[in-house]
């Protein structure tokens, strides 16, 4: 039983399906991604879920920074069960099939999904940015009430978005093979086995690339700026070490991420930047979600305190 087995049958049977086709000449790699993969996704689970109820259930931590941070590990814990159990079942063995109402919604979801964190991200920029630059006014500006209306629009204009680029790209005439060269659904891949030309598809995805990723990450930009000139006038070096402190977490985050990104979809195409891409998808799919807990847990003296208080109580009310 080959791949290549598989993939006639699959055109056969169900030639609306789509073919992942991954790493599929090198089956021993697949073994080996097959199990990190699996440690990765447990300890996602484990580190995005501990942080919202950590987040949820220590009234220390009920503050603007930490209801942003519980959506970016809510968002973690979708986008990533978007996409890796069908991955895990892909590299199991040589069926690498996926259904096109499947394809669907894997990119609706994980496009929808990534444009939010890229909003995401960028939003709790402006929070740090008000927490240190405007401290005065900061209860005022991100009261409660702001807070809920901020996370709508967050949600709301990256589905929207995805909603977009989803219908556009499965508008496209296809190839009759339907191989993807990929892990996943992603546009980029689904665009390039279109049957017809793509230059205004790949324009418009350019345009979408610029709106959130570019523009998004300027702005994080601009506040950090803002952030740093903030703090050089701080003249306590303790003081200066706890701003550092506050907004590195956060930093190593958006460098995670957006790199990644960047590396991903604004890279020129050939056949090492295309093999070297997998590994990249593979990087923002799989570890840099697994890595957003430890870098909020590690480095933030808050999280750990509120671990250690939950513990506390949960020995005590045990011994009790």
């Amino acid at each position: 039983k080959t791949i290549e087995d598989t993939m006639e049958r699959t055109n056969e049977s169900s030639p609306v399906g789509f073919i992942l086709l991954g790493f599929s000449d090198q089956p021993q790699l697949e073994m080996v991604l097959l199990f990190v993969i699996s440690i990765f996704y447990i300890l996602i689970l484990v580190g995005n879920t501990t942080i919202i109820l950590v987040s949820y259930l220590d009234p220390k931590l009920h503050t603007p920074m930490y209801f942003f941070l519980s959506n970016l590990s809510f968002l973690d814990l979708c986008f990533t069960t978007s996409i890796i159990p069908q991955m895990l079942w892909n590299l199991r063995g040589p069926d690498k099939t996926i259904t096109y109402i499947g394809c669907v919604i894997q990119l609706y979801v994980a496009l929808g999904l990534g444009s939010t964190e890229c909003v995401l991200l960028t939003v709790m920029a402006y929070d740090r940015y008000i927490a240190i630059c405007r401290p005065l006014h900061y209860a005022i500006i991100m009261h409660p009430r702001l807070l809920k209306q901020l996370a709508a629009v967050i949600w709301a204009s990256g589905f929207i978005e995805s909603l977009v680029q989803s219908i556009l790209t499965f508008q496209l005439p296809l190839c009759s093979h339907h191989r993807l060269d990929d892990f996943m659904c992603e546009e980029p891949a689904v665009i390039k086995i279109a049957a017809v030309d793509t230059t205004f598809m790949e324009n418009e995805l350019c345009i979408a690339i610029i709106l959130y990723v570019v523009i998004p990450l300027g702005l994080i930009l601009i506040s950090y700026g803002c952030i740093a000139r903030t703090t050089l006038r701080i003249k306590s070096a303790e003081g200066r070490k706890k701003v550092f402190g506050t907004c590195g977490s956060h930093l190593v985050v958006v460098a995670l991420f957006f790199g990644t990104i960047i590396a991903v979809y604004i890279q020129p195409k050939n056949k090492y930047t295309e093999n070297q891409g997998k590994f990249l998808t593979l990087f923002y799919t799989v570890v840099t979600p697994t890595l957003n807990p430890m870098i909020y847990t590690l480095r933030n003296k808050d999280v750990k305190g509120a671990l250690r208080r939950l513990l506390g109580q949960n020995q005590g009310s045990g011994e009790t």
